[in-house]
C-alpha cells in the first residue's frame, strides 16, 4: 500500500476506533435506559424528546458542515490560504443562528411535541415529552459548535479528539444514571439534566483539540460574506438532505406513538443497527469526504476512485456480517443485552422483530455514507438532497400505508425501503461524474465474494445459536454463550472470507502495522 491509502486506513481506523468506544458505552447506556425505566410511557416520552435536538443538529450542524464546510475549509487548506477567517465566520454565524433556534424551540415545545409525536396527545406522555424537551434541547448549541471544530480537526487529518466527542455523552449519561440509581431518585430526572451538561464538555473537548492542532478560532460579529453566502447555498440543500433522514424517523415515530411502547421498541433496534452503521458508516463519511476533497483539488481522480473503492470494501467487510447476524439471530441478540429488569419477554421479542427489519436495510443505511461524499466533495448538495426528497416520499408513505396492515412495524420496513432507494438514487447518479465515482476491478470482484461469505457466517451463528439456545436463555450463562456465538462466527467469517477471496487477512494486519 502506498502512503495515502495507509493514511486513509489509519483514519477509518482511528474514528472507527473511537466510534466502537461510543457505541459499545451506548450499549451500556440503553442496557441501563432498558432495565432501569424500560419500554413504556416515560421511555417513550425520553425518545421523543431526546430526539428534538439530534433532528435539528443534524439540519443546523452536521448536515450543513459536513457537506459545505469540511470541503470549502479542505481546500481553502490544500491551497495554502488563510482558513482561520473563514472558520471563525462561520462559526459566528452557526452560532447566532442556533442561538435563536434555541429560545424559538423552547418557547414552542408543546407544538413541537405534537408535530413529532402526536400520538401522545391526550395522555401522560405528552406532558412528560414536553418537560422533557425543556431539559435537553439546548443541546444542539453545544453540539452544533462542537461539529463544527471537529470538521477542522478532520480537514487537517486530526480525527481522534473529534471522535472521541460522543463518548462522553454516553460517560456522562451512564454516571448519571449510575447514581440516580444509587441514591433511590428517578433515574430519569438524573438522565436528562445529563445531557446538556454532556454538550458543555464536548465542545470544550474539540475547541480545546483544535487550539491544540494550530487553530485559533474565536466567535465574533455574524458577518454576511461572499463567502458565507455560497456556504449557505451549498450547505442548505444538504442540511436539508440530512434532515430528510430525521423527518424520516419522526414520521415513523408518529405512527409508532399510537402504540404504547412501540417507540420504545424501535429505538432500542436502532440503537443495536447504529453500531455498524456508526463505526463503518459514519467513520467511512469523516474520513473520505475531505480525503476526496483534497485529491479532486489536486487533479487525482484516479486517485479519488482508488479512495472510493477501497472504501466500498471496507464498509462491505465490516457492514455485511452484522446484517447477516441481525437476520438470523436477532431474538438472542436482543435478549442477552436487554431483557432484564423493566424490560421482559415480550419486549425483547418485539425489539428483535424490528432489529431484523433494520437488518436488512443496514448496508444501504452504510452504502449512503460511502456515496454522498462523491457529491459533497464536490460542492453538489441539490442532487442528494432531491433524492433525499424522493426516499421521504417513499417512507412517508410505505408507513402510514402498512400501518393498518403490520402495525407498529410499518416504520422499520418503511425505513428499510426507503434506504435501499436512496442508496440506489446515488449510485445511478454519481455516474454523471466519470471513471473516478467507479469502482475498480477489484472492488468488483470482492463485492459478490464478501456478500457469500456473510451469509455463510449467518448460516454459521444461526447454527450454533440453535445448539446453545438452553444456555442463552440462562441468566448465568447467556452472556458467555452470547459472546461464542460472536467470536465462532467471526472465526468462521474470516476463514469463509480468505478462502472465498472476498478479502486477504494479511491486508488488514499489514494496514494495521503500519498505520
Amino acid at each position: 500500500m502506498s502512503g495515502k491509502p495507509i493514511r486513509l486506513v489509519r483514519g477509518f481506523l482511528t474514528v472507527g476506533g473511537w466510534t466502537m468506544a461510543s457505541r459499545v458505552l451506548g450499549f451500556v447506556r440503553e442496557i441501563m435506559l432498558t432495565a432501569l425505566i424500560g419500554p413504556g410511557p416515560v421511555m417513550d416520552a425520553f425518545v421523543a424528546a431526546f430526539r428534538l435536538p439530534n433532528l435539528f443538529r443534524r439540519f443546523f450542524a452536521e448536515g450543513a458542515f459536513n457537506a459545505a464546510f469540511v470541503p470549502m475549509y479542505s481546500k481553502k487548506a490544500e491551497a495554502g490560504e488563510d482558513t482561520n477567517v473563514f472558520a471563525r465566520d462561520a462559526l459566528s454565524g452557526l452560532g447566532f443562528v442556533v442561538l435563536v433556534l434555541v429560545a424559538l424551540g423552547m418557547l414552542f415545545m408543546p407544538a413541537l411535541v405534537w408535530a413529532t409525536a402526536g400520538g401522545f396527545v391526550g395522555d401522560a406522555r405528552f406532558d412528560m415529552a414536553v418537560g422533557f424537551g425543556h431539559v435537553v434541547f439546548p443541546y444542539i448549541l453545544f453540539m452544533s459548535l462542537a461539529a463544527l471544530f471537529s470538521g477542522v480537526l478532520n480537514s487537517h487529518g486530526h480525527f481522534a479528539a473529534a471522535a472521541a466527542a460522543p463518548v462522553l455523552l454516553n460517560v456522562f449519561v451512564i454516571s448519571a444514571m449510575t447514581v440516580g440509581a444509587l441514591v433511590g431518585g428517578a433515574v430519569i430526572t438524573w438522565l436528562i439534566w445529563a445531557i446538556p451538561l454532556a454538550g458543555v464538555a464536548q465542545l470544550a473537548l474539540v475547541w480545546r483539540a483544535a487550539e491544540r492542532a494550530g487553530v485559533r478560532i474565536r466567535p465574533g460579529r455574524p458577518r454576511w460574506t461572499p463567502e458565507m453566502k455560497h456556504l449557505l447555498a451549498v450547505g442548505l440543500p444538504a442540511a436539508l438532505a440530512n434532515g430528510v433522514a430525521q423527518i424520516n424517523l419522526v414520521v415513523g415515530q408518529l405512527v409508532a406513538s399510537r402504540t404504547e411502547g412501540a417507540i420504545s421498541w424501535l429505538f432500542a433496534a436502532d440503537r443495536l443497527y447504529q453500531l455498524p452503521l456508526g463505526v463503518v458508516g459514519i467513520a467511512i463519511g469523516i474520513v473520505l469526504l475531505p480525503e476526496l476533497s483534497r485529491r479532486l483539488k489536486a487533479g487525482d481522480p484516479e486517485g479519488a476512485r482508488h479512495s472510493l473503492s477501497r472504501a466500498f470494501e471496507f464498509a462491505l467487510v465490516l457492514t455485511l456480517p452484522c446484517a447477516a447476524a441481525f437476520l438470523f439471530i436477532p431474538l438472542p441478540v436482543v435478549s442477552v443485552l436487554f431483557q432484564r429488569g423493566a424490560t421482559d419477554a415480550a419486549d425483547a421479542l418485539a425489539i428483535a422483530q424490528a432489529l431484523a427489519i433494520y437488518g436488512l436495510g443496514l448496508p444501504a443505511f452504510v452504502l449512503q455514507k460511502l456515496q454522498q461524499p462523491v457529491f459533497f466533495a464536490r460542492e453538489d448538495t441539490r442532487t442528494p438532497f432531491r433524492y433525499a426528497l424522493a426516499a421521504m416520499a417513499i417512507n412517508a408513505g410505505l408507513a402510514f400505508g402498512l400501518m393498518p396492515v403490520i402495525g407498529w412495524l410499518a416504520p422499520a420496513v418503511a425505513a428499510t425501503v426507503a434506504a435501499w432507494a436512496m442508496t440506489g438514487m446515488l449510485w445511478l447518479g454519481a455516474r454523471r461524474f466519470g471513471e473516478a465515482t467507479r469502482l475498480d476491478a477489484r472492488a468488483r470482484r470482492a463485492a459478490p465474494r464478501i456478500v457469500l461469505a456473510s451469509a455463510l457466517m449467518g448460516l454459521v451463528t444461526w447454527a450454533l445459536a440453535w445448539g446453545l439456545s438452553d444456555a442463552l436463555g440462562a441468566a448465568g450463562l447467556r452472556y458467555g454463550a452470547l459472546l461464542a456465538v460472536v467470536a465462532l462466527g467471526a472465526v468462521a467469517y474470516a476463514a469463509i472470507g480468505q478462502a472465498l477471496g472476498a478479502f486477504r487477512l494479511a491486508d488488514f494486519r499489514k494496514a494495521l502495522r503500519r498505520g
